[in-house]
């Protein structure tokens, strides 16, 4: 296959009758974007590849509702089909899993709710089985449309947010920090816009939730040993190798997310959170510059951890195996976590800050 141009990646993709079809798109667009990565910039190739995921992930949606439309009728309620994760944050690899949800206006009475109810049910597993077939494996931990949580009405959405706000233990803060990367994809996006609002709305009355916040954006620590040193894999397939993913990638994007929510800064890619803290005067330029190469790194190494086809479907461990470590991306890596470190120390100098001040 010749190289493309994004115009011609959408239009082929908007071409595909089915789900054969798009496979077979997708699997061609896999072989070229991993050679694309070796020539590119890898914040240039990760915006590019995140549009081909939207495409994919667009038109199955739409192949999915005509199916459903054509069976049992159209959609009777307004809805949002949302992702999250990496998909929210405009950062999925070539391999990376389901992490959606979907959100539904308020039917008006409770017939239309039970209809509503079984109508998303079917909607939603035929998206999910869709995108499976598709090479996307569902989300390990259940951050999916099918799970009942995550297929909710707009007031149900809004009645998790606001338990998880006002309860914010570990996990309910988990619960917030997943929500704070949706994005919209397909349907109404007003039903995305109105709950983020409710979320930086609750947050700017109460910052003490900030520091509930910090707690979990810095469980994962990063992969760098007192003396400078690349904290290694000790045991399994995996041993002499470097967890990209947990080591390096989450810490800088969850130490970026929470300064984008201290800042209202209601964007959902870590790239475009550095850019408008930096354009907002929340961070000086060359801190953002740093910030901007350590998740370049990040995503690039990320993206050449091995992967596999696990049940025809594109999956990854994320590390970076001990062969994979070159003296070069041992001196990136290296440059990473040490930006990565001083990241996490700023958010938490920053969050202190905003407490101090009441």
């Amino acid at each position: 296959m010749k190289p493309l141009s994004l115009d011609m990646i959408r239009i082929e993709i908007e071409k595909a009758g089915d789900m054969e079809q798009l496979r077979h798109l997708r699997d061609q667009l896999h072989e070229e974007f991993e050679q694309r990565l070796l020539l590119s910039h890898s914040l240039d190739w990760n915006r590019e590849l995140n549009q081909v995921h939207d495409w994919l992930i667009h038109h199955t949606i739409g192949l999915a509702q005509a199916v459903v439309h054509a069976e049992h009728g159209a959609s009777p309620e307004l809805y949002a089909f949302v992702l999250f994760g990496s998909g929210g944050r405009r950062e999925q690899t070539l391999w990376s899993d389901q992490d959606n949800g979907l959100i539904y206006a308020e039917p008006a009475d409770e017939t239309a709710s039970k209809r509503a109810d079984l109508y998303f049910k079917i909607l939603t597993q035929r998206i999910s089985s869709m995108l499976i077939e598709l090479g996307y494996p569902p989300c390990s931990g259940d951050v999916i449309c099918t799970n009942d949580r995550w297929r909710n009405t707009y007031s149900g959405y809004q009645s998790m947010l606001h338990e998880w706000l006002q309860d914010p233990h570990w996990e309910n803060v988990r619960y917030l920090l997943i929500l704070a990367d949706m994005r919209f994809i397909y349907g109404n996006e007003g039903l995305v816009n109105d709950l983020m609002d409710e979320l930086f709305a609750y947050i700017d009355k109460h910052p003490i939730m900030l520091e509930h916040m910090l707690h979990n954006t810095l469980h994962h620590k990063i992969s760098l040993g007192l003396f400078g040193q690349l904290i290694k894999e000790r045991y399994g397939e995996d041993a002499g190798g470097v967890d990209i993913k947990y080591g390096a990638y989450i810490p800088i994007v969850n130490g970026v997310r929470l300064l984008a929510i201290q800042a209202d800064v209601n964007e959902s890619s870590t790239e475009q959170r550095i850019l408008k803290l930096q354009q907002y005067g929340h961070v000086e330029e060359e801190i953002a510059c740093d910030w901007l190469e350590a998740l370049s790194i990040a995503l690039k190494l990320r993206s050449l951890t091995p992967f596999q086809l696990e049940e025809n479907q594109y999956t990854s461990r994320g590390k970076l195996t001990a062969e994979g470590l070159t003296k070069q991306r041992i001196n990136e890596l290296k440059l990473c976590l040490r930006i990565g470190n001083d990241l996490q120390k700023y958010v938490k100098k920053m969050i202190s800050k905003e407490l101090d001040k009441g």
